[in-house]
């Protein structure tokens, strides 16, 4: 864990939106926050290579308090059960549960962080809140995705989480957050927010395909091509995060695969599993990162910036089908993002 004089900087705040026209799409691409997102993404799936969810991973405390904050936040849901309506999507009950969230969720994250980060909750809560979904729309979309993504990163911007817990962040505290909103959007129906329907990846998540595609990347028991087959989605659902969405699909949807889910199906034809993270990150970039109706609800404060980067910054490109450092060595030193990744 870093300490009080390891941490950078900042002068905490609660976020705005400042993408207020598509014309403020260049100054998000060419930003701070943007090159460290895909910085993160990156950095995560080069560290979730090899990794299968049953390992023993260490969990530093900060990850187990927010763990228990979300394990907090699926009684409160328990406790706010659906009621009967005529519509057939969207429960109104999910809103006076998004009101009990919204009570507890800064105590949830001060609770969580050191002492001497507590500053920074107020400032953390705001991507934390808008990661369950939308309470007047009651949907959810790859933008509350995105939210959760900067609320980690924020995490380990601030030095709560360092290099060394990237794999517990994806194994245990990204997927109980991936298996509790999908709770939340069958308990309470929630709508896809800007879904494509059919043509889209999927109606509610992107990023656990990249970081469920970057675990196969390496000594993967099963070949793209089969992962739709139900005898492997069977047997490796509960390893890895990819083939866990695809059996997710196969429970929320009917009819043949390729039907309601031509995009991923069209994936199984792909050679290599390291070819198919590299081309989804470069597919999130053009179907979520690069959309106005998606950005436009982003939030910027000190920690995740619109400054411009610097001239000449490249963007990070993931070396993949090979293990990753970590696993070879002593871990990288805990600098955020990692350049050259």
């Amino acid at each position: 864990m870093a300490t009080q004089e390891e941490a950078p900087t900042y002068n905490y705040k609660i976020p705005e939106k400042l993408i207020k026209s598509a014309m403020d799409m260049p100054r998000w691409e060419h930003s701070e926050a943007y090159y460290d997102l895909l910085g993160f993404i990156s950095s995560m799936s080069v560290a979730l290579q090899a990794t299968k969810q049953s390992q023993e991973v260490e969990m530093n405390t900060v990850i187990k308090k927010l763990m228990d904050g979300l394990t907090r936040l699926e009684q409160l849901a328990i406790e706010t059960p659906p009621v009967d309506q005529p519509a057939r999507f969207g429960n109104v009950a999910y809103r006076s549960w998004f009101q009990k969230m919204q009570a507890e969720s800064l105590d949830l994250i001060k609770e969580a962080l050191p002492a001497h980060l507590t500053d920074a909750a107020v400032e953390l809560n705001v991507y934390f809140t808008e990661s369950f979904g939308n309470a007047t729309r009651i949907d959810y979309g790859t933008g509350h995705e995105l939210s959760f993504l900067m609320f980690l990163m924020c995490l380990f911007k601030i030095k709560a989480i360092e290099r060394k817990d990237e794999v517990a962040v994806g194994l245990r505290l990204f997927r109980q957050y991936l298996n509790f909103v999908r709770k939340l959007q069958v308990t309470y129906r929630m709508e896809p927010a800007g879904s494509h329907g059919v043509w889209s990846l999927d109606d509610f998540q992107f990023v656990p395909f990249i970081w469920g595609s970057a675990q196969l990347a390496v000594d993967s028991p099963i070949d793209p091509a089969k992962f739709v087959e139900d005898k492997y989605i069977d047997e490796h659902r509960k390893e890895y995060l990819f083939i866990g969405c695809i059996d997710y699909i196969r429970q929320v949807k009917t009819g043949h695969f390729a039907e309601h889910s031509n995009q991923l199906w069209s994936i199984s034809a792909v050679p290599s599993w390291a070819k198919i993270s590299t081309g989804l990150i470069k597919m999130y970039q053009k179907e979520v990162l690069s959309k106005y109706p998606v950005i436009q609800h982003v939030y910027f404060g000190s920690i995740l910036t619109l400054n411009p980067v610097k001239p000449g910054t490249k963007l990070p490109n993931p070396r993949l089908g090979m293990l990753p450092p970590q696993n070879m060595g002593p871990p990288a030193p805990p600098k955020f993002p990692a350049e050259g990744q």
